[in-house]
């Protein structure tokens, strides 16, 4: 803060001591350029209403019901906005594979800038947990493909596995993000959790991160040191794959706000 003080007082000084420059001088400051995110499709699901021990748990709705909430104060539209929910939470569709895909059609016919896709559920090798049913990366990939294209799209499979989504998933106008390695179990989906280990990573991440390329290195890492003060091993290891059109894109703000240090663990 000193520099940036003295630098703000001798620009001050200058000012002061010889009048402003002259205008031919003046040089406009670089407007940011940040994404509209009204007239994107938005689709999230909580797979499953059960803890990893069989209880009944609220661990995926409450992370999908949140995720919206947070995702409106972005300015993504709760219009184009389609929740799904194994519990039958109130506003949202029933979560079967064949319900979320004619969805995810239909709400990307009338959002077209771009599509935001978030599952929450248990993972196992094969895919992810959908209901009773398994949802396999390569049906994930033709059900993104077919509603969405080349648009860009962030798609974000929070579970344990699920880095088996990246490969089948990535495009140069994708941003993906799994909760764990595809050979790596991700942490807290038990009976007295409120959000998964990577849900609530990516709750506490939103609001420090600027856009949703370094929303998922904010995400890595209060994952990782969640786990490290948790002692959860073998680390999950999120993964995050950024399309090359993507890089420098999907801004909502120009710079983080001012919070002392790293997203709260």
């Amino acid at each position: 803060m000193g520099l940036g003080l003295c630098v703000a007082l001798s620009a001050a000084a200058l000012w002061l001591a010889h009048g402003p420059a002259p205008a031919q001088e003046a040089r406009p400051r670089p407007q940011s350029q940040f994404v509209d995110f009204s007239h994107w499709a938005v689709v999230l699901v909580a797979g499953d209403y059960r803890a990893h021990s069989g209880a009944p748990s609220k661990v995926f709705d409450n992370g999908r019901r949140d995720l919206a909430r947070a995702f409106a104060k972005l300015g993504f539209s709760p219009a184009n906005m389609a929740q799904f929910s194994v519990d039958y939470d109130d506003g949202t569709q029933h979560a079967g594979i064949s319900e979320i895909a004619a969805a995810m059609q239909t709400v990307a016919a009338r959002a077209k800038d771009g599509c935001l896709i978030y599952f929450t559920s248990h993972g196992v090798p094969e895919g992810i947990i959908v209901g009773e049913t398994v949802l396999e990366p390569d049906q994930m990939r033709e059900m993104v493909g077919s509603a969405c294209g080349s648009r860009p799209s962030v798609i974000v499979m929070s579970a344990c596995y699920s880095g088996a989504f990246v490969a089948p998933l990535q495009s140069d106008n994708r941003i993906i993000m799994t909760a764990a390695r595809p050979d790596r179990t991700s942490f807290g989906c038990g009976e007295m959790d409120h959000y998964t280990f990577f849900d609530d990573c990516f709750l506490r991440a939103l609001p420090v991160a600027s856009d949703f390329p370094g929303l998922g290195g904010l995400v890595q890492q209060c994952v990782a040191e969640r786990e490290v003060q948790m002692k959860a091993t073998p680390p999950s290891e999120p993964q995050v794959s950024v399309g090359p059109n993507l890089v420098f894109t999907l801004r909502w703000r120009d710079t983080p706000p001012p919070v002392p240090g790293n997203p709260p663990t």
